[in-house]
């Protein structure tokens, strides 16, 4: 097969393509998308209308999604990054403005044949910008501190819009998601410092800041038991349903905290736990193991690109993706305070499951593309 350059990018045909397409990747992520399909299942003890189809039907359309995402031509997603990346924004602001409201939240955008959650899309949009704009920066230019407040805005403006939804688990992986591109850019160690050094200053009026349920969550993680039938509910049947699966698992539909009801949001937030009490310790593990290797492809695929900005993105993309695996885990165990993130192709909804696709896309974009060069002063123009 011809490989990509600059010059004969346009050679590669879509059947090239299609033959250059990691289908081991697509195949695991397939196999992770089933044994979520198999887990909400059980959630609603068999009955395959309703969550099921819906679910499928989501999962079939971001498969084809991604798919024609990856064989767009990679210059394409360099020239756009800032277009896709306002589209997020304007729907973000559109929530704040017209929104419409769900488990106490204002998070979504009503356009009829779907509600779309614009903080799940800003996850990958933010990825593409913030690649763009550092593919365009020499290491000379990364030293000077002005030339990161563009970058810096790019994060904290659409993180206010998101804390004022209020999501904070979406607003923490954001600023995540964004500084890792900074660190992978080239930024010095010593910044991050500073910034930490800012942020745990800033804490006392940060706490003032939160909402009353923000400031629960983060007690209740401290101390579970202050609160066992309000806001330690949720931590504590995770950690008894967890427990009570052992080494082995109750078996499949047999978990008697998600069964009886005991256990809360077992479709979304808490799914890995209805996984480990019917499947047990060596259920959960190999999730992880299934998690662990889409990682390793991900990151070997990104590691091969010609481009920066190519590198940037795939790197971005694996960082979002790990930080989904990471915050859920670490949340439904008790490490971190509850703050709603779902599990990646296990949990139910649909917005999280399309970025989630379409950033698998943008890494098999990468991948496919991956001898394209891109001058860091040039933009591809058709």
């Amino acid at each position: 097969m011809e490989t990509a350059t600059w010059g004969n990018q346009g050679k590669l045909t879509i059947r090239q393509k299609l033959w250059a397409l990691d289908w081991p990747l697509v195949t695991l992520i397939c196999v992770t998308a089933v044994i979520g399909i198999i887990i909400l299942l059980s959630s609603t003890n068999g009955q395959w209308e309703g969550l099921i189809l819906r679910q499928s039907i989501r999962f079939g359309i971001a498969l084809v999604a991604m798919i024609i995402i990856a064989l767009v031509d990679i210059r394409f997603w360099m020239r756009y990054a800032y277009t896709l990346y306002g589209a997020a924004f304007v729907m973000l602001v559109a929530v704040e403005l017209m929104g419409s409201v769900g488990m106490g939240a204002q998070r979504w955008v009503d356009v009829g044949i779907i509600r779309l959650q614009p903080s799940e899309l800003m996850k990958v949009a933010l990825v593409l910008a913030l690649s763009r704009y550092f593919h365009g920066c020499t290491l000379d230019d990364i030293t000077r501190l002005r030339r990161l407040i563009i970058p810096t805005g790019m994060i904290v403006c659409p993180v206010a819009l998101v804390l004022r939804q209020p999501d904070l688990g979406t607003a923490i992986l954001l600023v995540f998601g964004g500084g890792a591109i900074f660190l992978l850019a080239g930024v010095k160690l010593w910044k991050f410092a500073a910034f930490v050094a800012v942020i745990v200053g800033s804490l006392p009026f940060a706490w003032r800041l939160l909402h009353d349920y923000q400031r629960e969550r983060i007690l209740t993680f401290l101390d579970p038991h202050r609160d066992p039938l309000g806001a330690g509910y949720h931590i504590l049947q995770s950690k008894i349903a967890l427990g009570s699966g052992g080494v082995f698992g109750r078996g499949y539909m047999k978990g008697t905290q998600t069964h009886l009801n005991f256990l809360p949001e077992k479709q979304t937030d808490f799914a890995f736990t209805m996984l480990a009490e019917e499947f047990g310790l060596i259920g959960g593990l190999a999730l992880l193991v299934l998690y662990t290797i889409i990682l390793i492809y991900c990151i070997f695929m990104s590691l091969q690109a010609r481009s920066h900005f190519a590198r940037l993105l795939g790197l971005g993309v694996a960082n979002t993706y790990f930080l989904y695996v990471f915050i859920n885990i670490a949340m439904v165990t008790g490490l971190i305070p509850v703050v709603g993130v779902p599990l990646p192709l296990i949990s139910y909804g649909g917005t999280a499951m399309i970025t989630l696709l379409a950033g698998f896309g943008l890494v098999m974009c990468v991948s496919i593309h991956r001898e394209t060069t891109i001058p860091r002063s040039q933009l591809w123009q058709p």
